[in-house]
């Protein structure tokens, strides 16, 4: 059956840190310092804390525990416990095409920067040659084209060799490197003088800078972050054996995401503020900000190398979730064969990507409203199907599943659930209003976007 041929992780240690590698992406490197920047700073700080508390762990354990209940791709298992809701499952396959199809965009850019910092080109403090960096890579076909290829060919070879070889082995070694490299940098982010400004900003909230549009944002960071929307957590749970600890699990998995959100938070911020630079610089911070940061600090030169290279781990480590999720729908439902279900998958996500990293060459005409097809892909994925899949899922484990039966699951392992009362009621009640809430509002944001 096919149960019994199905892989499994090696360790739960392995399971933690594949599962804490899609979550730490640059979601957390990349998106969390500037999106602090760009929403209010401690404001924002506090109120993705709060999601990721009431809405981000109590989804994390639901995900897991459907997976592992089912020993399923995502698709499956919702098709096994009821078979009209496998459009969920195929919603969260949709779902990581898209996501990935973008996301590979921005680490080509990642790989590309990787190269410059090794050759020496961004070791200047100069914000206009720095930015004409950034400008020449992104108004080179070429250059987005072939460095995106190459990630996704990295990418997929990690997944084509499975589990075990392929994903837990990558992320035991990306990991650990990733940390010690982020704690690194975030260290000497600190002792910069004037870092004392960027530490209270990350820091101390300002709650009237609290929004509506601070909330969506915090949330949707929580979805892209944690990785819950798309599936992966429950692929991924569906590889684990039956005695493993799931609340532990669980809590670790958040526990580990935000702590290196933080770090990155405390990599970036402090440092941006002591050199005077802008933190509210958006998107931009990486790619220009930062490295005029490393240029003004002694060993510059081997920082700035150290962070796109942990970036890089970074980047990886979340890709390969995304596509396993769509190659285990081939490999579970399909009964394919992974390496040319890799292989097939990759291309077509790689395809995918291609005009959305045209639309960011100016002139470009890869555009639907005011949105570019890479904007689209984001704030589909990110606002949209993140979202939905998360209030679909909790409306599956709360209602279709049962709380019920979920809570048996965690508990085959002997331990005992104490607070199982609480999740349950957060499941189905908290979780799915609060995300409703968010979600009816980027639904409408987003075609607005679309018809203007």
């Amino acid at each position: 059956m096919e149960t019994k041929t199905r892989e499994n992780w090696s360790s739960k240690a392995g399971f933690i840190l594949a599962a804490a590698g899609s979550a730490i992406g640059l979601g957390n490197i990349w998106k969390f310092p500037y999106s602090v920047g760009t929403n209010g700073g401690g404001a924002y700080v506090a109120v993705y804390l709060l999601f990721l508390v009431l809405i981000g762990t109590p989804l994390m354990l639901a995900a897991i525990t459907l997976g592992r209940k089912t020993q399923l791709s995502v698709f499956g298992a919702y098709k096994s416990i009821d078979r009209r809701w496998s459009f969920v499952g195929f919603l969260a396959v949709i779902c990581g095409f898209v996501i990935l199809a973008f996301y590979s965009s921005v680490g080509g850019w990642i790989l590309y920067y990787f190269k410059n910092a090794v050759m020496g080109n961004l070791n200047t403090k100069d914000p206009q040659v720095l930015a004409s960096i950034f400008s020449n890579m992104m108004n080179s076909p070429a250059t987005l084209i072939v460095y995106q290829l190459i990630f996704m060919a990295l990418t997929m070879l990690i997944v084509i060799n499975g589990i075990k070889k392929g994903i837990e082995v990558t992320s035991k070694v990306m990991m650990p490197g990733l940390f010690i490299l982020l704690i690194i940098i975030a260290i000497r982010s600190v002792t910069l003088e004037g870092s004392m400004e960027g530490i209270k900003f990350l820091l101390v909230p300002d709650f009237s800078k609290i929004t509506l549009e601070v909330a969506k944002n915090a949330m949707a960071q929580v979805f892209f972050s944690l990785s819950i929307g798309m599936g992966v957590m429950i692929t991924y749970g569906s590889y684990l054996d039956k005695e493993v600890n799931l609340l532990s699990t669980a809590v670790s998995i958040p526990a580990l995401d935000t702590l290196a959100a933080l770090v990155a938070g405390f990599a970036t911020i402090p440092a941006v503020f002591a050199l005077g630079f802008e933190v509210g610089e958006g998107p931009g911070l990486m790619f220009i900000t930062l490295p005029a940061v490393f240029a003004s600090m002694p060993l510059g030169q081997i920082f700035c190398i150290a962070f796109f290279l942990m970036v890089t781990f970074a980047a990886l480590t979340s890709s390969m979730s995304m596509l396993e999720i769509s190659v285990s729908y081939f490999v579970d439902e399909l009964q394919k064969d992974r390496k040319k279900s890799t292989l097939a998958v990759g291309i077509v996500i790689f395809l995918m990507g291609i005009p959305a990293s045209l639309s960011l060459v100016q002139g470009s005409s890869f555009y639907i409203g005011s949105l570019s097809f890479f904007d689209i892909y984001d704030k589909l994925s990110s606002n949209i199907l993140l979202t939905t899949g998360a209030f679909l899922l909790s409306i599956f484990v709360a209602w279709i599943l049962t709380t019920k039966e979920a809570v048996k699951e965690i508990e085959l392992s002997g331990i005992r659930f104490k607070l199982a009362p609480v999740w349950s009621f957060l499941v189905k009640y908290v979780v799915p209003v609060g995300v409703f809430i968010i979600l009816f509002n980027s639904y409408k944001d987003f075609i607005i976007a679309l018809l203007n």
